[in-house]
């Protein structure tokens, strides 16, 4: 494991349209689940967005607001393991209702990312925004760092 360059690290944020969000439960517990964000410098954001929910007011905003210190990974599988990576970010998160010195840049980063907000709302109920502070970053990948790059290049719609 190593760490990664700002620039790979921006890059991946950027393509990458999934991470996997790690939270500690009311009993202690790890729990994780899958979000959608994006960044803004060296923010990065994720909305209460209006994907169908079980309940309106959502266990990980409680448990943000217990414990800030998450884990978020983004990784890729492949048959082929010489193209497996995976980055592992340690953050503090917040939670932002209505209003954030990035607000506006976050929800149009969002907008562009997910073309899916065209037709989903991108919040339900109260604008929400869960906002993560890099603490540290810790990257592996089977082929190398470079191989990561790469694999984005690679899986990048083509222009044809």
């Amino acid at each position: 494991m190593t760490t990664l360059a700002p620039e790979l690290l921006a890059h991946i944020l950027d393509r990458e349209p999934v991470a996997r969000l790690a939270v500690i439960a009311d009993d202690g517990g790890p729990e994780v689940m899958p979000i959608v964000f994006a960044r803004v410098g060296t923010l990065m954001f994720s909305p209460i967005d209006g994907k169908p929910k079980s309940h309106a007011r959502l266990a990980r905003l409680r448990h943000i607001e217990a414990q800030p210190r998450v884990g978020l990974v983004i990784d890729r599988y492949d048959r082929d393991w010489r193209r497996l990576w995976w980055l592992r970010i340690a953050a503090n998160a917040r939670i932002a209702v209505g209003q954030h010195e990035h607000w506006h840049a976050a929800v149009t980063a969002l907008l562009a990312k997910y073309p899916q907000y065209q037709s989903t709302p991108l919040f339900l109920g109260e604008p929400t925004l869960i906002c993560f502070e890099p603490l540290s970053v810790r990257a592996w990948a089977a082929a190398g760092l470079d191989a990561i790059a790469d694999s984005l290049e690679a899986d990048a719609p083509r222009d044809d």
